[in-house]
């Protein structure tokens, strides 16, 4: 006799760009998958859940068929009753953002999507989101403004009760030469794009501290790490993304909170146009 663990799962393909990221936070709605083979083995495919079947069942005791059989259906029951992932994306109205928004809603999870201005393009997230069978929300807040993100984390814990995942990715450019620019062109950057993950991630943990559980993902680019001409702000930002997140990771991982970054070129449709050489890798 053999025992077969089977189960199914229904999330959808993120566009390539986002494929590590959305690989990253797929744990929420899968399990691990375990494949071997033997006439005493078991197979336990990805899943939210999953059954325990009897490959010969006529032959087995009525003790026996009666367990397996409650084991079934509440496996089963329990897969009905797994709540979807709860995610907050900042700045995803566009660009990066709009595609990890939109891919986590066909994948079935409560999105919060952020922004600071583009109200409409954000509601339009939120409609393909809802059309996809997802639930979203959609919050217009400045992320470095400590009391805008205390009440975007307000919001989304009073609508879906807690916070599964944070992607810090909202970002602005402010570029020019180091020699022209203006300090409130480099203050802006610094606010939004580091000072913003450093607020909302605090913010966040505190509600994944209480359940000892949850995953921060910070988006941020690869002249973090190479730099770049005409972006001295961009770049000291990114680098002091890549250097909070080390050591938040290093703080919360006793507390089951996963903290990892993923760089980009660019982190939005603004910055598609900031070219960097082979030059630059030297």
């Amino acid at each position: 006799m053999a025992v077969t663990f089977t189960g199914s799962t229904s999330i959808a393909s993120a566009p390539a760009k986002i494929g590590p990221i959305f690989r990253r936070i797929a744990h929420f709605r899968q399990g691990r998958s375990l494949v071997s083979a033997g006439p005493r083995s078991a197979q336990f495919c990805p899943s939210v859940g999953f059954q325990c079947r009897w490959s010969n069942s006529s032959a087995l005791p009525a003790g026996v068929k009666a367990h397996v059989a409650a084991v079934e259906q509440a496996s089963v029951d329990s897969t009905q009753n797994v709540e979807a992932p709860v995610v907050v994306i900042t700045g995803a109205s566009r660009g990066i953002g709009k595609a990890i928004a939109l891919a986590l809603g066909k994948a079935g999870c409560k999105v919060l999507v952020n922004y600071a201005r583009s109200s409409k393009d954000a509601e339009e997230v939120s409609k393909q989101i809802e059309e996809f069978g997802g639930q979203a929300l959609t919050f217009g807040g400045d992320v470095s403004k400590e009391e805008d993100v205390e009440s975007m984390i307000k919001t989304v814990v009073d609508a879906w009760g807690t916070i599964d995942i944070l992607i810090n990715n909202a970002g602005i450019t402010r570029d020019g030469l180091m020699m022209r620019m203006k300090k409130s062109q480099w203050q802006e950057v610094i606010d939004l794009n580091l000072t913003g993950v450093f607020l909302c991630t605090q913010a966040a943990s505190k509600i994944m501290m209480k359940k000892r559980k949850g995953r921060i993902i910070n988006i941020a680019s690869v002249v973090g790490l190479i730099g770049n001409a005409g972006q001295a702000n961009y770049s000291a930002a990114k680098a002091g993304v890549i250097g909070l997140t080390k050591s938040v990771a290093k703080e919360y991982a006793s507390r089951n909170i996963n903290v990892s970054i993923q760089l980009f070129f660019s982190s939005s449709d603004k910055t598609s146009n900031v070219i960097i050489s082979k030059q630059n890798f030297k």
